[in-house]
């Protein structure tokens, strides 16, 4: 294990160190979906799947 390889594994440790705190913090202030927020979510979604298995089944 060379030298780069240590420093990249300590900058990614020290970085989720200072992360977490913020988004923990952001995770509770958060606002709360609705019904309505999740449904804009899951139409679009539902169609790019439906038109994926279209072309799945057009093959």
């Amino acid at each position: 294990m060379d030298w780069v390889k240590i420093g990249s594994a300590l900058f990614l440790l020290a970085m989720l160190v200072f992360i977490f705190p913020r988004m923990k913090q952001a995770l509770e202030n958060a606002p709360k979906g609705n019904m309505q927020d999740w449904m804009s979510f899951i139409v679009p979604l539902a169609a790019v799947i439906g038109f994926v298995i279209l072309l799945l089944m057009m093959v």
